[in-house]
């Protein structure tokens, strides 16, 4: 009987230790490591707005192309400001490719909803009803309109843009743990079972 819950106890460890492996090999995997740091700020944005395109630990200055703004030139270490086009789609996901000596990384740039190009702000003119009391013409003109910017879908959550990669160093320790709570668990039914 002891064997049984034992053998259970290891057979349980093993398959967490077992899906818990490929889950962060796929995450290691997915986002490819490149020697610099990048970023585009902010990740959503409408058209016509401007973006702040970041580079941090490259020796050299960068460049950053993408479909929805002219090239940019990045100062080593530095930032450079990108206006986006206004005839860029709305809703739209567009890849930004930095490059800095010859190694690329790339990321997401999504256009907001709302009106592809300017609109010129509108007029509005009321004629009151005639009364007894004559009264003048009002005109009207807003100072200024209001658009809401919201994203297509949903919130890309999870990685917060401080995210590049895992290391291995972090892969082991996560590892270890796994391997530790594992060992833990076989431990305390082991001295569960020999006490009964």
């Amino acid at each position: 009987m002891r064997a049984i819950r034992a053998a259970s106890a290891a057979l349980l460890g093993a398959v967490a230790l077992a899906l818990t492996t490929p889950a962060t090999a796929t995450a290691a995997a997915a986002a490819p490591v490149t020697p610099f740091g990048f970023a585009v700020t902010p990740s959503v944005i409408a058209a016509g707005g401007q973006v702040t395109l970041t580079v941090t630990g490259c020796s050299s200055t960068a460049t950053a192309r993408s479909g929805v703004f002219d090239d940019t030139v990045i100062p080593s270490g530095g930032s450079a400001r990108a206006s986006i086009f206004w005839d860029a789609k709305p809703g739209a996901m567009y890849e930004v490719t930095f490059t800095c000596n010859g190694e690329k990384g790339t990321t997401d740039l999504t256009i907001a909803g709302g009106t592809p190009s300017p609109t010129p702000t509108p007029t509005r003119t009321s004629t009151p009803t005639p009364t007894p009391t004559s009264s003048p013409t009002a005109t009207r003109t807003p100072t200024s309109s209001s658009t809401a910017i919201a994203p297509p879908g949903g919130v890309k959550g999870g990685l917060g843009g401080s995210f590049i990669a895992m290391n291995g160093t972090e892969l082991a320790i996560g590892g270890g743990l796994v391997a530790a709570a594992a060992l833990g668990t076989v431990l305390v039914v082991r001295r569960r079972s020999a006490s009964r």
